[in-house]
């Protein structure tokens, strides 16, 4: 009955594209901690406000 309802509202190309959305956010964060990992994580971490004043005395 939804279906049937945002078939006749949305139209089932964008139904298809909106199913898609949480696997795309899924990759998207796999692919943010993998660039966190392999990169310089500290450049990352000094912009989270409770881990920035825990490194200030570090270098």
């Amino acid at each position: 009955m939804i279906q049937n309802i945002l078939n006749k509202v949305v139209g089932a190309k964008y139904i298809s594209i909106l199913r898609t959305v949480p696997n795309a956010v899924a990759w998207g964060t796999v692919g943010g901690v993998a660039l966190i990992h392999f990169t310089d994580w500290r450049l990352f971490l000094d912009y989270v406000p409770y881990i920035k004043g825990k490194f200030k005395n570090d270098e």
